[in-house]
């Protein structure tokens, strides 16, 4: 580990609004925070937004900006690039932003039913081959329904058309509705000026994925309660490529 990463770790355990905690920390409680967010740390009534998988928080950071009376959490287990979207929270004094570190295959242990008003999944690995690991996945989308509110919203943002091919499918399997999708987003007419502007916020990953000329693709889509969700039964044309500019992962051309 480089001294960089020891400076940034050494740095967020001081940050007020970085929760440090591995699955260790919680394999037989939940956090002390679930249930309690808005009273104990926001200290306020808004809305909770979650980020999962948020990087370096460029998303969380630009969103608490552009709404005040929303809270956001950015949740990551890559403390070091999480340091980034911390420090400028603190910076800019955005009380509305506090980042997670853990994993989200725990995610239900930190929030309570109902917390949660909408997950944002910007540029989530696709996890071609692994399905569990997948954050639109049904496994996923289950432990999302314990703490997200009844038809409350997902948005996916991904330049990988396997993910995003993937989540339509899945989406379409299960009837759940969908309220926006495209698969080249800034080459559409078709957005509202508040969802243009969200949308317009950029992360690492995405700049390196136009510099590539990938088209970003977006779903946003509500989450019910009820009904028992269901895996596509299709196969998918993998990605050719993987990220920093090398090939795809496998020699397969199609996977579940």
């Amino acid at each position: 580990m480089s001294k960089g990463k020891l400076a940034k770790f050494a740095d967020m355990e001081t940050y007020e609004n970085v929760f440090q905690c591995p699955y260790s920390a919680l394999e037989h409680a939940d956090f002390h925070l679930k249930g309690h967010w808005r009273e104990e740390y926001f200290h306020n009534d808004n809305p909770i937004v979650l980020e999962l998988g948020c990087g370096k928080g460029e998303y969380a950071v630009g969103l608490a900006r552009m709404f005040p009376d929303i809270n956001f959490i950015g949740v990551d287990i890559k403390g070091a690039r999480m340091w980034t979207g911390a420090t400028q929270a603190l910076k800019e004094r955005l009380g509305n932003v506090a980042f997670l570190r853990t994993n989200i295959e725990i995610i239900d242990k930190f929030f309570a039913a109902d917390e949660v008003q909408e997950i944002w999944l910007t540029f989530s690995d696709p996890q071609m081959k692994h399905p569990r690991k997948r954050l639109t996945s049904s496994f996923f989308l289950e432990r999302y329904r314990k703490f997200l509110a009844d038809g409350g919203i997902v948005h996916l943002k991904t330049d990988s058309n396997f993910l995003f091919t993937y989540t339509t499918l899945l989406v379409e399997k299960n009837r759940l509705p969908v309220l926006f999708r495209t698969d080249d987003l800034y080459h559409t007419d078709m957005l509202d000026p508040q969802t243009e502007q969200i949308l317009s916020i950029h992360t690492y990953y995405e700049n390196m994925w136009i510099e590539r000329g990938l088209n970003i693709k977006y779903i946003k889509f509500e989450l019910p309660r009820m009904g028992e969700l269901q895996e596509p039964d299709v196969e998918i044309p993998l990605d050719e490529y993987r990220s920093y500019k090398r090939d795809k992962r496998s020699s397969l051309e199609k996977s579940k």
